[in-house]
């Protein structure tokens, strides 16, 4: 039995410290995706309210985020790969809009997932809630979601989903030419490693130095 679980130990310990493989952990990004600060690392991550597995990184993800160095900056685009994840995706927009980000994106995930009284694929009802929880005029939200700066921004959105090669959500893309996912990498935790190893492979190229 002692020799069962010490074989097991090394196998766990193998395993986490096996170095991330391309085709398997992560990929290439199907077409290069510009980048908003090429002197530094981007991680930009593709979500989608109405997504569970996004919602449950949520919190991991916040706290990997704090921690990220100076040369890495991280920033979210709402993956619209078809119409019914559009309105969610102007939410996201009209939030940054309005300057409610911050305020309001993690209750909106709760909103959805938690309280389950937003369907994220109804835009009446996200600009209801927003209107409510932000304490706006309605007609505001609803300028924020009609605007042509939302709707430029979903093109770039969907476009930015096409480019990446990504076939669902959450997924995170580094420096825009590497994408992982939690169901890739093995789990929320496994992806953070992962974009933690694309990070230090992407520093070493931007410095010159060997992959």
């Amino acid at each position: 039995m002692k020799k069962l679980l010490a074989a097991l130990m090394l196998l766990v310990s193998a395993t986490a410290m096996a170095e991330p493989q391309l085709g398997n952990d992560f990929n290439q990004t199907a077409k290069t995706i510009k980048t908003d600060n090429p002197a530094k690392i981007e991680v930009l991550e593709i979500f989608w309210y109405g997504c569970p597995h996004c919602y449950h990184l949520e919190s991991s993800l916040a706290t990997w985020v704090k921690k990220l160095p100076q040369d890495v900056y991280f920033k979210r685009v709402p993956g619209v790969p078809r119409p019914d994840w559009a309105p969610a995706g102007k939410a996201f927009y009209a939030l940054e809009a309005l300057n409610l980000t911050d305020k309001l994106h993690t209750q909106l995930f709760d909103a959805i997932h938690k309280a389950r009284n937003v369907n994220p694929a109804s835009e009446a009802q996200l600009i209801d809630w927003i209107t409510k929880q932000g304490g706006q005029d309605r007609t505001k939200v609803e300028e924020a979601f009609k605007s042509f700066s939302t709707n430029n921004n979903i093109v770039r959105a969907m476009n930015v989903f096409r480019d990446s090669g990504a076939t669902g959500v959450p997924a995170l893309v580094i420096d825009g030419r590497y994408i992982t996912s939690s169901s890739m990498a093995g789990g929320n935790q496994n992806v953070l490693q992962v974009a933690d190893y694309l990070i230090e492979n992407v520093r070493k190229e931007k410095s010159g130095g060997a992959k």
